[in-house]
């Protein structure tokens, strides 16, 4: 099949002023038609609970803005223009400082629905998730209905596997319950057929994990790829690969070196490994190696190479495709 459209339509990132009193534009990955939105993007900066990436800053968590308008997003009018319709973003702290705000935007097709979720568990729920927001299409009421009763413990669901492994969780069929999604009847009902959870850890002795979910023809990137360390420590290994656009499930072995501060220009997914901070690459076919390739055939523009921690270390590189 070919589709030119995903449900994340866009992601950035914002990381503090040399004197660290606001966040300013580092990259970001908003697709060849968006230049009205990029350039509005770059000459911004955000003080703390200014905006967005601002608010993420103040309250210490990650946030999700299920709809722009009446929000304190700032750029609601050119967004809406590229048909976003939210968005969720993270925060990366280190020793409590600030180091970086990773924001994906989010946005349905007039007859495709995607959703967003974000979950927490605080210190006094024995790990328990319920949801803390989402956002989904307009025809999804009862699906967005039971999602807001639902909880899951650890290892149940989507989020709870995610946040029970530290590992990113991908499922390719929502249909079976099997699979390990619980809402899995009225998933098929709103035609939406892949979920990913990524968990992001506990801020503030909080655990938060973001979920998004997608359906066949509006998928949520146009390749999904999890990069872990090798059994002999001396590379990163491609330990997943999924694209609509390549038929699914990708078996292809692939690897990069291992980056170390002398190699520290060689590609996003390298840099995320090795400073344990999000990077986004708007020219995806300069990666090093098999990204670039992966990237070419899909016609990407734009890899955001998204680092999981797990005990205070980078356990993989989560990599969306855009």
């Amino acid at each position: 099949m070919t589709t030119s459209h995903t449900f994340i339509k866009a992601a950035e990132i914002w990381v503090p002023s040399a004197d660290g009193y606001l966040l300013e534009f580092q990259s970001g990955a908003f697709g060849p038609s968006a230049w009205g939105f990029a350039n509005m993007t770059r000459s911004m900066c955000f003080g703390r609970g200014e905006g967005l990436p601002g608010r993420v800053w103040e309250a210490g968590r990650p946030l999700l803005l299920s709809k722009l308008d009446g929000s304190y997003f700032r750029r609601t009018t050119a967004a809406h223009a590229l048909g976003i319709t939210g968005a969720v973003a993270v925060p990366y702290f280190v020793d409590g400082a600030i180091q970086a705000v990773l924001v994906f935007f989010c946005g349905n097709e007039a007859t495709q629905a995607g959703a967003s979720e974000l979950w927490y568990a605080d210190a006094g729920s024995a790990g328990v998730l319920t949801l803390l927001d989402g956002a989904y299409g307009p025809q999804a009421q009862m699906f967005e209905a039971h999602a807001r009763a639902a909880s899951f413990a650890p290892g149940v669901g989507l989020p709870g596997m995610a946040q029970s492994t530290g590992k990113a969780c991908f499922l390719e069929d929502l249909s079976t319950s099997e699979g390990g999604f619980a809402r899995s009847a009225l998933a098929v009902d709103h035609g939406l057929v892949r979920g990913l959870a990524l968990p992001f850890g506990a801020f503030q002795g909080v655990d938060h994990v973001v979920a998004f979910l997608a359906s066949e023809k509006l998928p949520l990137a146009h390749r999904v790829e999890r990069w872990v360390l090798d059994a002999s420590g001396s590379c990163l290994e491609r330990a997943y690969a999924f694209s609509e656009l390549h038929g699914g499930h990708s078996l292809a072995k692939a690897s990069l070196p291992l980056p170390t501060e002398a190699t520290a220009a060689s590609g996003a997914i390298a840099h995320a490994w090795r400073t344990g901070l999000p990077s986004i690459n708007d020219q995806p076919t300069s990666e090093p190696g098999p990204p670039a390739a992966a990237a070419s055939g899909i016609g990407a523009t734009g890899l955001v190479a998204i680092p999981l921690k797990k005990d205070g270390m980078v356990s993989e590189v989560v990599v969306l495709y855009l």
